[in-house]
């Protein structure tokens, strides 16, 4: 009987790895070096080529490459990104220090929808920046991408799918421009682009508004009846976007937008410059139809579910109500803003 250690099977004993020694944990020579090694053992010395290290000397090379390889690697990703930085005007700010991309959001906006991309490129294509659109719209924008192809901007052609994940909106309409974002101008700069009184004119202070649909709405009926600006308060959060810039279709290039100093009292700023302050409310108010409105004026609207603060009602020199049949509370910021321009418009004409 074999024991359990026999092993009888043909040819196990004759195998060349029956008497192999499991290889150590140092790195098997190269085949250099084992050729050099086995001519020692036999009293022979093998020259090393023409500048070669020894062994020691290479593997240490070696490894010295392998760590810095990625050191080379990252500092020339660092200094492309700050050749390209350097190329879009979008280096870190020495007085912010702002990186490169928050500088960058907050100086674009992303403008999108076709008649507000016509709009903004037609009034300042200076400000654009790129450009991305659907196959189905090359043709209608043709002059804007000749104009990108002059100015070395870039432009994409891509999927509906991927505009609106760049739009954050389903309602992209296929085209989207990346423009410089205009700053708000001050009041004073607002009242100084207007005729002197008692020229007319409109202005429009939104008071806690802040859904960019409402805004968008605004805008366009103030862009249709001549409204000279709209002006937010220093504490307002509101800020033109994509989806305002959408909702007014074009409307938004077209009405100035202003924002006080913090600190400025904003309706004594509005009277010296001969402007009544009229408040919108939903009722106890005049009526708005067969009154003479002022030639000068301040329209104000608050938010849709806190309205106007206090502070705007008890300024106002006048506050007007919409009349209708009572079987809805009011009408919404939007709605009740064309119902005023227009009356003002039919009183007054055109005053932008």
């Amino acid at each position: 009987m074999s024991s359990d250690h026999d092993d009888t099977r043909p040819g196990r004993g004759d195998s060349p790895w029956a008497n192999a020694r499991p290889r150590g944990s140092a790195a098997r020579p190269d085949k250099r070096e084992r050729e050099r090694r086995k001519a020692e053992a036999g009293g022979m010395v093998l020259p090393r080529r023409s500048g070669e290290a020894p062994r020691d000397e290479r593997i240490a090379t070696r490894r010295d490459v392998a760590a810095v390889a990625p050191r080379r690697h990252e500092a020339a990703r660092l200094d492309a990104t700050a050749r390209e930085n350097r190329y879009r005007g979008t280096a870190d700010s020495p007085e912010t220090g702002a990186p490169p991309q928050l500088q960058q959001r907050h100086e674009e906006l992303r403008v999108f929808g076709i008649n507000a991309c016509a709009a903004a490129f037609a009034r300042r294509p200076q400000d654009l920046r790129k450009a991305y659109l659907t196959e189905q719209r090359i043709a209608q924008f043709k002059p804007l991408l000749a104009w990108c192809v002059q100015q070395r901007l870039g432009y994409r052609v891509v999927a509906d799918a991927d505009l609106a994940k760049l739009t954050a909106s389903q309602h992209h309409e296929g085209v989207c421009l990346e423009m410089r974002r205009q700053p708000a101008l001050s009041l004073q700069a607002l009242i100084g682009r207007l005729p002197a009184a008692p020229a007319p004119a409109v202005l429009v202070v939104l008071d806690g508004v802040g859904n960019p649909h409402n805004f968008g709405a605004v805008l366009r009926s103030a862009a249709n009846f001549g409204v000279a600006g709209v002006v937010l308060p220093p504490d307002s959060p509101l800020t033109l976007s994509g989806a305002a810039c959408r909702v007014a279709e074009g409307g938004a290039e077209v009405v100035a937008l202003a924002r006080p100093l913090a600190g400025e009292d904003l309706s004594a700023l509005l009277r010296e410059a001969g402007f009544s302050i009229v408040a919108t409310v939903p009722r106890s108010g005049v009526p708005l139809y067969g009154q003479v409105l002022p030639a000068r004026i301040a329209f104000v609207f608050g938010a849709e579910n806190d309205g106007m603060s206090a502070d705007w009602i008890a300024a106002a020199d006048r506050r007007l109500t919409i009349p209708g049949t009572g079987a809805v509370e009011s009408l919404n910021i939007a709605a009740s803003a064309a119902v005023l321009f227009a009356e003002h418009y039919r009183q007054y004409g055109a005053t932008a």
